[in-house]
């Protein structure tokens, strides 16, 4: 790069485009490394860099020439409403969790108040927060857990952000029912939990290497967590209440079974936008 001096932050976007090839990725890089926001970045095209942005700009450029992915790199990413801080020990959040994410919001929004959601293995807090920012802010009680500290964590430092409905938000730490308490029922558990065959050939290289891999493999065939989730939700959901889970893609068949085995009513296996089996809907019981 340029010397500080010759340097502006409009040079910083358009060196950084040619370094990583997209425009879109070195405006984000430049946002935070300017701490500079989409209008305000582009309004200060003429302000010169200073020598804190040029070496923190490529401190992360070092990090995603290595490959790292550019969300880590950032050290956030949006998801729905949310702007979200994550780093390597939470998965990046993806659309097809924002598809969850939807679909839980919409069921609990249906039940009358007072509402209680839980969003199990919480990452993030991506699907447990987005609930608590899109729910009524009157009558929600929505708790987030996750049996990594770590994770917990990221999500705890995302609540902080949350504004109002935080409030909202109860925080636990404990492997997926152990975290809830034992004499409260819900109306809605939701859950993105690991679902990857340990081995699988279509992981990509790069969530391999550098997401938490806790949160990805669940077992020969993926389906331990969901099956764990499937038969544990029924003894923490009220009569009626809704069970939502994230799958992977081609496990419809499989966990469609286990829910029917388990006894669940209005089954639903919803795909994402490519047409891959992603969102698992059942209801405990009959309606309450």
């Amino acid at each position: 790069m340029s010397t500080p001096d010759a340097l502006t932050i409009g040079d910083l976007v358009a060196q950084t485009a040619i370094t990583v090839g997209s425009r879109h990725e070195a405006r984000w890089l430049c946002e935070v490394a300017t701490g500079l926001d989409g209008p305000d970045l582009e309004q200060a095209a003429h302000d010169p860099a200073t020598e804190r942005m040029i070496a923190h700009l490529e401190a992360m450029l070092a990090r995603y020439r290595s490959g790292e992915p550019i969300q880590y790199v950032l050290g956030r990413w949006g998801f729905r409403t949310l702007d979200l801080a994550i780093d390597r020990r939470v998965l990046i959040p993806r659309p097809e969790t924002e598809l969850v994410a939807g679909v839980a919001i919409e069921l609990a929004a249906g039940v009358p108040a007072p509402r209680r959601v839980a969003d199990l293995g919480t990452g993030s807090g991506a699907i447990g927060l987005s609930l608590a920012a899109e729910l009524p802010l009157d009558g929600t009680t929505v708790w987030i857990t996750d049996a990594d500290a770590g994770a917990l964590a990221v999500a705890r430092s995302n609540l902080a952000g949350l504004g109002r409905p935080a409030r909202n938000v109860r925080v636990a730490e404990g492997s997926w029912f152990d975290a809830l308490p034992r004499d409260e029922r819900f109306d809605l558990i939701v859950s993105n939990p690991p679902y990857v065959a340990e081995g699988s050939p279509d992981l990509e290289p790069s969530v391999h290497e550098w997401e938490p891999g806790e949160a990805l493999f669940a077992g020969p065939n993926g389906l331990d967590s969901i099956e764990l989730l499937v038969g544990g939700a029924p003894a923490h959901l009220r009569q009626g209440g809704w069970l939502v889970l994230e799958i992977g893609a081609g496990q419809g068949a499989a966990v469609r079974a286990l829910l029917d085995r388990a006894g669940y009513a209005d089954l639903q296996i919803r795909p994402d936008p490519a047409g891959h089996d992603r969102v698992a809907i059942a209801r405990f019981g009959g309606v309450a």
